[in-house]
Formats: C-alpha cells, structure tokens, sequence
C-alpha cells in the first residue's frame, strides 16, 4: 500500500513553483530547441555520426566565451552537405505533447517563436514543420549546400547577456525584441528552457519555466518541470 501510495505522489508531481506568479493575458512563448522542443541536442547527433564528437566535448570545455565555442563548432562542420544535416535533424523525436501544446497556443492566438544557440537552418525547419510564428538561430554559411565553416552569430553585437557571459544568441535580447515588436509587456510572456544559455529569458519573462534541467538553471525559474503541459496552466 505504501509503495502504490508513493506512486501517486510521484506521478502527480509534474512541477514545482517558486514564488508567486502573475501573468495577465499571455501574448507570447519562447521556446528554446534542443532539448526542449526536440528531445537531443542537435550538434551532439551529429558529432556523433560524423565523428567528432571528442573534439566537440574538448572546445566545450574551454574557458572561453560561449559564442568563441559556437566559432569554433561551426569549423568543424566544413565540407559536410547541409541537406544531410537536416535529414539527421528531421529525425530527431519531438518531445512530448508539443504538439498538442502548439495546437493549443494557436487556438488561444497566442505568438509562438523559438531561440536556440544551434543554427538557423534548423530553427527554420522546425518552425515550417510546427508552423511557429518567429525562429531565431545563428547562420551557418552554405555554399552549393556545402557549409563552409563560417557562422554569423544572432548576437552579432556581442552582447553582453544576463549572467555576464557573451552567447552566440542572447535570448532575453530576442525577448526584449519580440516584446517591442508585438507592442506587449514582459509580464504577458513565457519563456521555457533547459539550459544555461536559457536563463536570461527564463529570469526575464512573466512566466520562466526550467524544464528538464539542471539545479543551476532551476533556481532561476518560476516553475520547475519534467511535463511541458504546464504551460497550459497559464495561457
């Protein structure tokens, strides 16, 4: 009997929630991509089947600048055909419910977008599949689909983000601009993320989520979650 009761419990706890929450008339998601919306994280499968995947792990951990890692990333990439990368990409599962989720925000006419430090042809070919509203990523150079190695950084200011490092995309930099160009206020916006690079937007809009990650990230979230339908507890 104990043992089916500690089930239950465990079953029924999706999140936690710190603080108090107000959110009024919720206008906007920003979702982050790997690990998030999709269930991996997209350069590690790639790594992976292409054979990189030691150095990947060396560059990142460098004591460097995270956008200096996005650099030096995308060398690795040289040579290899975009068109494959995103036939790998396409295979990566969706996580969960999202598109239930996705279904549910349109019906509320809720603005969906999505941020990731991975690359734009990537967040495009999500957004096209899922038709979300806004995408953002960093630009991976092609030439004849064979990507040269270079990147232009969505961050091309290199701005400074909250927690005082410089990421290949500032996310509470693409909330700030997203909030400005749909004329809404930040307490009308949620923002759901797993990683450091998520914080940002996590501490800067009307509702952070912190799904499936870390204790670090955790602590700066309003909600603590392994279930994305939380969200629609709050649209």
């Amino acid at each position: 009997m104990n043992n089916l009761f500690n089930n239950v419990i465990i079953t029924f706890q999706k999140f936690k929630i710190r603080g108090e929450i107000i959110i009024r008339d919720c206008k906007l998601i920003l979702f982050d991509m790997d690990g998030t919306l999709i269930r991996d994280r997209t350069i590690f499968v790639i790594s992976k089947i292409k054979g990189f995947n030691d150095k990947l792990l060396n560059v990142l951990k460098k004591n460097i600048q995270p956008y200096q890692k996005s650099l030096e990333i995308a060398e690795f990439l040289k040579g290899f055909d975009s068109k494959e990368f995103l036939e790998i990409f396409r295979k990566i599962p969706l996580q969960d419910s999202v598109i239930e989720i996705i279904e549910r925000l349109k019906e509320n006419r809720i603005k969906i977008a999505l941020a990731t430090d991975s690359y734009q042809l990537f967040s495009d070919d999500l957004q096209k599949r899922l038709k979300l509203d806004y995408a953002f990523g960093n630009n991976l150079i092609t030439k004849n689909d064979i990507i040269t190695g270079e990147l232009i950084l969505n961050n091309n200011k290199k701005a400074v983000c909250n927690d005082g490092r410089i990421y290949s995309i500032c996310k509470e930099l693409v909330l700030k601009n997203l909030c400005k160009r749909l004329n809404i206020k930040n307490n009308q916006t949620i923002a759901v993320g797993d990683g450091i690079v998520d914080i940002g937007m996590i501490k800067k809009a009307g509702i952070g989520i912190a799904f499936n990650s870390s204790e670090y990230v955790q602590k700066n979230a309003d909600i603590i979650t392994n279930d994305l339908r939380v969200i629609l507890d709050y649209i």
